[in-house]
């Protein structure tokens, strides 16, 4: 375990075998959840954010940007709830949230602190996850491909066994104080890094500006 705080992880070229394998003592059920992260990268192509894959669904819970579509796409339990018109810009930091609760099966994006549109995404998450930041898994833990691979710098990734509120949202999204994640905590991550990836601090400008 690595106390992160002012640090992010950078991924500095394409491949199939840099990630971040992001442990986690959470094995029961979720029956709601919250994932939030903040990434920098200038890709245009297709590329994984999050990914968590169960025994049952490789997409489980799957931030991707599909390029195709200009879509951030989320993907709940496979299903693919996509969302366009976003000012994902290149060379820029942007904090992504992503909601859903088995209660009514409602998902939600949250982009740089905004909520999008409700949409329904399904079931309950069963067995142990496989949490992986770098990669896609086309599979449990593993089958990765290049060309759907992050390149850039993420940060302060966190995920919650509930929905947190709006407000603590847009707390994080602004980096204030808000309650880190009881199921990933960036400040206390349990992680093991594999390939070509660097654990760097934030480059910070003379006004405590986060710059990278």
């Amino acid at each position: 375990t690595l106390y992160m705080t002012g640090k992010m992880f950078t991924f500095p070229q394409e491949t199939n075998t840099a990630l971040v394998r992001l442990n986690t003592v959470y094995e029961k059920s979720f029956s709601a959840f919250t994932v939030c992260h903040r990434s920098f990268t200038d890709l245009k192509r297709d590329h994984s954010l999050f990914s968590l894959a169960s025994p049952a669904n490789q997409n489980e819970v799957l931030i991707f940007y599909d390029s195709s579509k200009k879509l951030l796409a989320p993907y709940l339990h496979n299903v693919e709830i996509g969302y366009g018109e976003l000012d994902y810009v290149p060379n820029k930091w942007h904090s992504i949230c992503t909601t859903w609760n088995s209660k009514t099966g409602l998902g939600q994006l949250w982009f740089n602190g905004l909520p999008m549109t409700k949409k329904f995404a399904g079931s309950t998450i069963n067995g142990k996850p496989s949490i992986i930041l770098g990669q896609e898994q086309d599979s449990y833990g593993s089958h990765f491909d290049a060309k759907q691979s992050f390149v850039g710098m993420m940060t302060d990734v966190h995920m919650w066994d509930h929905e947190i509120t709006p407000c603590e949202i847009q707390k994080y999204a602004e980096e204030l104080s808000f309650t880190p994640g009881n199921v990933i905590n960036w400040a206390a991550l349990d992680f093991k890094a594999e390939g070509n990836v660097f654990v760097e601090s934030k480059q910070v400008g003379c006004n405590s500006v986060c710059l990278l």
